[in-house]
């Protein structure tokens, strides 16, 4: 296998740095070819450690917070993980490599085409997807193990929630939709109700609840 080129070295110190410890996440990392993920206007920004827009004012999302949010998610082989949000793909190709199915639902048909285009490119067969509403999960094929959301909500949505095992984890951006006060949330179901850890300001997108024009 052909050596990691200098710029994915430099973003994998820095995201170790950084506080992502979690072997199996870097190496997932290390193994996307973000610059597949990207606008040809960014491919020069591919392996920088920064958010890139992409179709439909949405974003692909910062490495380091790809590495955290992940590296929080605790996703085990053999677990089945629905991601909210599938944008570009490029979670979803990280997460992919870790879990044994990944269910994840974008509400942007030009965005969901673009995704399968790039997952069939890197023959990942593991990953079911269909354009949906987030804010609803994906119920005919609850519970899941893990739960990833990549956009932010106000709360956490009820049915999310509900769809999450007991004992499993939910990785979700809440806050101002504006963008200007979130954090990301680490949820654990118990039996009793909800566990919740804040762990990281961040800035995303928001989940916006219902189907666009085209959808």
């Amino acid at each position: 296998m052909a050596a990691p080129e200098p710029r994915v070295i430099r973003l994998l110190m820095e995201l170790r740095r950084q506080g992502v410890s979690d072997t199996r996440v870097l190496a997932a990392i290390e193994r996307t070819p973000r610059e597949l993920f990207v606008a040809d206007l960014f491919l020069d920004q591919a392996w920088e450690n920064r958010a890139l827009p992409i179709d439909c004012g949405q974003t692909v999302s910062q490495p380091l917070v790809v590495g955290l949010m992940t590296q929080e998610l605790e996703v085990g082989e053999r677990m089945k993980v629905l991601e909210i949000g599938t944008g570009s793909g490029y979670q979803s190709a990280v997460l992919a490599q870790l879990c044994r199915r990944l269910y994840t639902i974008e509400r942007h048909r030009g965005l969901l085409k673009q995704a399968d285009e790039r997952f069939r490119q890197l023959r990942i067969h593991n990953i079911t997807h269909k354009i949906g509403d987030g804010w609803k999960g994906w119920r005919e094929q609850a519970p899941f193990d893990r739960i990833i959301v990549t956009a932010a909500a106000p709360v956490i949505p009820p049915d999310l929630a509900e769809q999450l095992k007991v004992g499993g984890i939910m990785v979700i951006p809440v806050g101002d939709v504006a963008g200007l006060d979130q954090e990301l949330l680490k949820v654990t179901r118990l039996e009793t109700g909800l566990q919740v850890r804040r762990f990281l300001p961040v800035r995303f997108v928001p989940l916006v609840q219902g189907m666009p024009p085209e959808g």
